[in-house]
């Protein structure tokens, strides 16, 4: 009978270290998802509405573009603006905590203890661990932070890859429904729009759908009729609302 040697991947310190760094970067790829989904979605139920309303080709690269550009910017500065507002609010609560910890410090010891029981160490080990941590203030206080807490004892208040990322995926996605505009006319650049807005949608939902590792075809499906609804909707409404008012 052969067997084969298993060996644990050679690494250093500095790849364990840099371990977070690398999933928090795949974690922008919830930037990208939802920048695209946006991207595709907004814009082609303007483009919609405007083709339905006016017939105007003009009027419709008009609005897409300056729908694309807008949202493109509100995306990325909602953001940034959101992800320095959460960071700010958590570097408040950590303060605080730090602050207890200093004031309180027999207190939130016995917190740290009650902490590790709750994830099932006993009580002689927690009250063990808890101990050692206390030799060492940097690791103690970062085990509190984020046990009790459950945040980063350092958020990062300038997320600007983040935001850059949803910005940036937001034109990319809003390519597709209006790229059409630019070389046909209205009764042929629509169903064209709605097909490439299609295929994008759905190349969105097989890639979220491989990353969540959900049923690709449900994910799909999924992201497909809410665009469709989205579409759908815009050039109804688009063509619906300028009848009723006279327009």
């Amino acid at each position: 009978m052969n067997t084969k040697s298993q060996q644990s991947p050679a690494h250093t310190i500095e790849d364990v270290v840099n371990e977070k760094e690398r999933v928090s970067r795949l974690g922008r790829i919830r930037q990208f998802i939802f920048g695209t989904l946006d991207g595709l979605l907004v814009p082609i139920g303007v483009v919609s509405a405007v083709a339905g309303g006016t017939g105007s080709t003009k009027a419709v690269i008009i609005a897409g573009l300056a729908e694309s550009f807008a949202g493109a910017l509100s995306m990325g500065a909602g953001e940034f603006i959101s992800g320095r507002s959460e960071a700010q609010v958590q570097e408040a609560e950590i303060a605080k905590e730090m602050n207890a910890i200093k004031e309180y410090p027999e207190f939130e010891f016995q917190e740290m203890i009650e902490l590790f029981e709750h994830e099932g160490v006993s009580k002689e080990d927690a009250t063990r661990v808890s101990e050692i941590l206390q030799n060492y203030q940097q690791s103690y206080n970062k085990t509190m932070v984020e046990k009790e807490l459950g945040i980063d004892v350092q958020p990062d208040t300038v997320r600007l890859p983040e935001a850059f990322t949803m910005g940036i995926s937001y034109i990319i996605g809003s390519i597709f429904p209006l790229i059409a505009y630019f070389f046909f006319p209205i009764n042929i650049a629509f169903p064209l729009s709605l097909c490439l807005t299609v295929l994008a949608l759905i190349v969105v939902g097989i890639i979220k759908g491989k990353l969540a590792e959900l049923n690709i075809f449900r994910s799909t499906l999924e992201i497909v009729l809410v665009g469709v609804l989205s579409a759908g909707g815009g050039y109804i409404l688009g063509t619906l609302i300028p009848k009723l008012f006279g327009f």
